[in-house]
């Protein structure tokens, strides 16, 4: 009887999480950043119908990279969770952390337990009354919930994005501000982003009870210029 092949569980892991890693490298980088009114979202997107950014409940949006189809699974159960917790206590009650912790039990699970890990990161963005009550969750593929402020980079070449990044942001940034610098650090400076290539959204501090707006292309066009 031939003895089963063994794995030492920290290679096990390794290779799991350097599968993960390496499909979600593939994808393309978005970003998250804070601006005088609000959250902007931002990706590099060709696609006019395949969202990687959506809206999950009134003040709370919902960014993915990697795998579309595992990250779209994971938005639209984020949308039924937080409708029928809305729906049997208050609207209020539903909140970005909450969701953010449920995604990383099922991405976490997956990674340890599933026949292979999701290769997905995910964002969970709330806006609050002020700046200082904005919330951004980074979930990573094994289900480690990053608590970040200011922006986020999630996918693709995430390291040099965010150095472009940390390099151009500044506190309270208009939107075109704001748009212009994600770009710049999205693109760097060998190749220029034109608005059929990005995909923006918004939460906005309205008043209102939703906030969360798709800039479409002639918007976009009209910020950059």
């Amino acid at each position: 009887m031939s003895m089963p092949y063994y794995v030492p569980p920290e290679q096990f892991m390794k290779d799991r999480a350097d599968y993960a890693r390496k499909g979600i490298a593939r994808g393309r980088t978005l970003v998250a950043l804070q601006y005088e009114n609000g959250i902007a979202i931002i990706s590099e997107n060709p696609s006019t119908t395949l969202y990687k950014i959506s809206e999950i409940y009134d003040r709370i949006a919902f960014a993915g990279v990697g795998k579309y189809n595992e990250f779209d699974q994971l938005r639209v159960a984020g949308v039924r969770t937080a409708d029928l917790k809305g729906y049997q206590f208050s609207r209020q009650d539903v909140d970005a952390r909450s969701l953010a912790n449920q995604y990383s039990q099922i991405l976490s699970q997956m990674f340890s337990e599933g026949p292979k890990p999701m290769e997905v990161e995910l964002l969970v963005a709330e806006i609050g009354g002020d700046a200082s009550s904005d919330r951004l969750f980074h979930v990573l593929y094994d289900g480690t919930v990053l608590d970040e402020h200011n922006f986020s980079v999630l996918g693709g070449d995430s390291e040099a994005v965010l150095t472009r990044l940390k390099a151009e942001y500044k506190s309270q940034m208009s939107i075109k501000e704001a748009v212009a610098v994600a770009i710049l650090a999205l693109s760097g400076t060998e190749r220029k982003l034109n608005h059929d290539e990005l995909e923006v959204a918004l939460l906005e501090r309205n008043g209102r009870r939703r906030c969360f707006r798709r800039v479409e292309d002639p918007e976009i066009k009209a910020i950059i210029g």
